[in-house]
Order: C-alpha cells, then structure tokens, then sequence
C-alpha cells in the first residue's frame, strides 16, 4: 500500500463493538489447554518502506532513540519482531520513492552479467532502521518489492502496473524475457543487505499485484500486476535461483493480494501450478476483504502483512464506537486473524509518518510531526501480543467464554501467555486455570492505561491465577511462568 489508495475500504472493524447485556458472574474462569496446539508464531512488524524510515532518523537525540525503543523494547515498547523493508525500483529518490538498486538497464537480459548495480548504504532509510532492530535482537526481516525495474516490464516503468515481462499471459517485450533477470536482482538486493549485517530472512517479488489499473489513481506509485499462475511461474524462477547463489534459507513469500479474498484465489492458484511447496510463506493483506472466519487453503505458513485506516483522520483513541482508527478495534482484528485466519505473523502498514502525508490520517502508528512524536493507542493494541507472544510461540487451546475473547500461547522459554479482550460495558474479573503457575505478569491497556503493569495479579497455591480485572472495552494479557 502507498499514498493514493484510499479508493479502497477502510480497515477491518472489530465486531465487539457492538453494546451486550452485561455479564451475569462477576468472575469468569478461563481453562488453558497445553494438549492442543495450533500454529507456530514467527511475530509481530511493521514497514517503513518509502522513506518513512527518515520520520525516525532525522529526529534529534533523545527522541529518535525513543522512537526505536517504542518499537523495539521487549520490556518498555511494543517489542516488534518483524521488519518489512520495501525493495526499490523507481530510477532515483524524488518524492519517497525508493530507488532501485539497477538504476540503468543493462539493454537486455542476456547483458545483466554487465548489469551496474549501485548500492547507496541507506535504501531508503530502511538499512538504518533495520540495523537498530538487531540490536534489540530482531531476526525476522522481509524484503518485499512493489515492482520490478520498469524496463523489465511490459509498461516500461516501475509505477502503473504493467508485468514483468516473460510471464504467460502478458504482452510481448521487444527488449525479451526479463524472468530470470528480475530474479538475480532480488538475489543482488539480499546480498548488499548481507554486506550490511542485516539476515534477509523472507523475499517478496509482489505487492497488491491484483490493483489494476483502471482504478483511479491507485498505481502511480510502483507497482507490477500478476496473476496467481503468473506469480507460480516466477516462484519455478526464483526458487532455483536462491538456491543457486547460496540463499536457500531465504522464504520466498507470496502474494500480498489487497484482501484476503483476493490472495485465497491466488494462493489456490499457487496450489493448482505446483509452486506452493517452493513458498515459505503465504501472505496477504486485508484492505479489500479482512480475515473473517476462513483461513489460506494452504499448508505453509500465513501472514497478514499489511494493514492500517486510511480513511479516519489521525487519532490517538481507544475506543470511540467501533471506529477503524480505534486501538480497540486493533486489538480484535488481531485477535481475528489470530483464531480464524490462523496467521503465524500480523504486521501494520508503516511504524511512522508526518503530519502532511495523506491528509494525516491514521495509516501510521507513531506520528512524526517535526521534532515531536505521537502514539496512538492503535500501537499499544499491537504491543500486547508482539511484547508477550514471543517467535516462535506456539497457540494453545483456552476456553472462551461470551463477552471475552482470548488467545493462549507457550513460548519457546516455556513462559503460557493469555490475552483477554473485554467485550462488554462492565468490568469482567477471571482467574486461569489449567497451568501450574509459579508467577505472572499482567498488563492492561485501555483508554487509560498503555500496557501499565498489574499490581494486582497473583498466583494461588494451585497454580491458579488471578487477582486481575479486564477493564470493559479494555484488554489484559498475561505471561505465565509455569
């Protein structure tokens, strides 16, 4: 997603919102099930692709060191674990671009072994905010093209859609098949990542390949249609040319379809053409239709990969009658995409933006207005899960119960997390039970409280836990040590 997309439908709202009979016991008792397992995490992002990593860097100290703090800080932030770089592809940086890294053709695709690439040290921005993440440890980084060099597509630019020129289907390039040579351009964008220190764990070589481009002014930023069997013909492509440079562990990800819909036609697609074992992850995001009740027909891992309000203008709310902006909201679509899209990993849109950007509007987790920054509460939402649901949790079986709606996870360090959103206009005290606690942790956040810590919370002799109220319309989550 970019700037002129906001044709499309506003993010998903949370279908909690609506007002219930208050419930009837006052205390609720949530069993957790270790026995059934669901699916593995791999965590929690956000991207700062188009040059919305210079929101944080150009902040004065301390507040650039703050900033990444927030999004990094498995202790005080949100913890994220999951950085989605966009890969460039437009000829230079005017505007926010993102330039590519082969800024001159080659003149065909039989020349690329001549092919000029030029690695700048920042792309974008993105390099530097990618090296701070590894500081706080962060393992997971995606890189993800909206297109490929316009002169390899059938439009002969990077923006307005356009294919990649080779695959079935699309219009005949004069210049030739340019398949393989996009392929080694993204294996190029892998290895100047590795000379900078930073792991490229997941490739992406598509994003909203299905906006077309009689949608009104929603491709003038770069862009490449495909079909869900032309995206299967590049993957054949692709995948022996990771493993040919040496880069077999890197995760081709695909499609990231503008709705989950969309993306479960093409994963299909990707099914009936063979290519789906050549994926590591199938990926989508939920603009045109959200998650809602049905999962991928596939059997690798499931990520959403990007979401935001386009439409509401900028708010730092929890909870204002169900609105899209809303941090409540938030919290339920990721609860969603947790229990019925089975999503190993949820990322928002872009981490920062300034003031000026689309009207500012509520695409953005931390406003960068000049020297100063803002938080919304749709961040704290986030935080919840990325803080306590760590890579490589596994979900677990929790009994639900009319009013709450809960997640439960084990960690690999053996800690049980629970997450409980209140649904309903009263405050619901529970205990959990099925663990056999030794001590707990607990966090709320509501319309007052930002992940504030429980005084409160405790441990019985059984193993039970409690001693915790979820604030109405508010949420608490737990990490158990057992």
């Amino acid at each position: 997603m970019h700037l002129s997309y906001l044709l499309l439908t506003a993010a998903t709202r949370a279908t909690g919102s609506s007002l219930r009979p208050p419930r009837q016991s006052s205390t609720t008792t949530l069993t957790v099930n270790l026995d059934t397992k669901y699916q593995t995490i791999d965590g929690f992002g956000f991207s700062e692709a188009f040059q919305r990593a210079y929101n944080i860097y150009n902040l004065a100290e301390p507040k650039r060191s703050e900033v990444i703090d927030l999004l990094f800080n498995t202790s005080t932030g949100a913890g994220f674990s999951i950085v989605r770089n966009g890969i460039g592809s437009s000829p230079n940086s005017s505007s926010d671009w993102m330039n590519t890294h082969l800024p001159q053709s080659p003149g065909a695709p039989s020349a690329m072994g001549n092919a000029s690439y030029v690695w700048d040290g920042k792309d974008s921005g993105q390099l530097w905010v990618s090296q701070q993440a590894v500081k706080y440890g962060v393992k997971t980084f995606y890189g993800n093209a909206w297109s490929a060099p316009g002169f390899m597509k059938t439009n002969g630019r990077d923006s307005g859609g356009g294919n990649l020129c080779g695959v079935p289907g699309a219009l005949a390039c004069s210049s030739g098949d340019w398949r393989q040579a996009y392929a080694d351009y993204l294996v190029k964008y892998i290895q100047f990542y590795e000379q900078s220190g930073i792991n490229v764990t997941h490739i992406g070589f598509l994003n909203e390949p299905d906006m077309r481009d009689d949608v009104k002014n929603s491709t003038n930023y770069a862009s490449m249609l495909s079909t869900g069997q032309q995206s299967a013909d590049f993957i054949k492509i692709l995948h022996p040319t990771l493993a040919k440079a040496g880069h077999s562990h890197v995760h081709i990800a695909c499609c990231d379809a503008t709705g989950w819909n969309i993306q479960r036609n093409m994963t299909s697609a990707l099914v009936a053409a063979g290519a789906e074992d050549l994926v590591g992850v199938i990926t989508s995001h939920t603009y045109t239709s959200p998650i809602s009740g049905n999962t991928q027909p596939t059997t690798r891992k499931v990520w959403e990969t990007e979401c935001s309000d386009l439409s509401g203008g900028w708010s730092t709310a929890w909870y204002t009658t169900g609105s899209s902006g809303d941090g409540y909201t938030w919290a339920n679509n990721i609860w969603t995409g947790l229990t019925s899209g089975n999503v190993s990993a949820y990322l928002w849109w872009v981490g920062t933006q300034d003031k000026e950007t689309n009207r500012n509007n509520n695409e953005k987790l931390i406003l960068v207005d000049g020297q100063n920054y803002y938080v919304s509460k749709r961040f704290w939402a986030f935080a919840q899960y990325s803080r306590t649901i760590r890579p490589g949790a596994v979900r677990v079986g929790v009994t639900d119960n009319t009013g709450l709606r809960t997640t439960a996870f084990v960690n690999l360090d053996g800690s049980v997390v629970v997450n409980v959103i209140n649904t309903e206009t009263e405050p619901a005290g529970l205990t959990i039970a099925g663990l056999k606690g030794k001590a707990a942790n607990a966090w709320t956040t509501d319309a007052n409280n930002d992940m504030t810590p429980s005084t409160t919370v405790s441990v019985g002799a059984d193993g039970t836990v409690g001693g915790v109220k979820v604030p109405a319309r508010g949420m608490v989550s737990f990490v158990v040590t057992v």
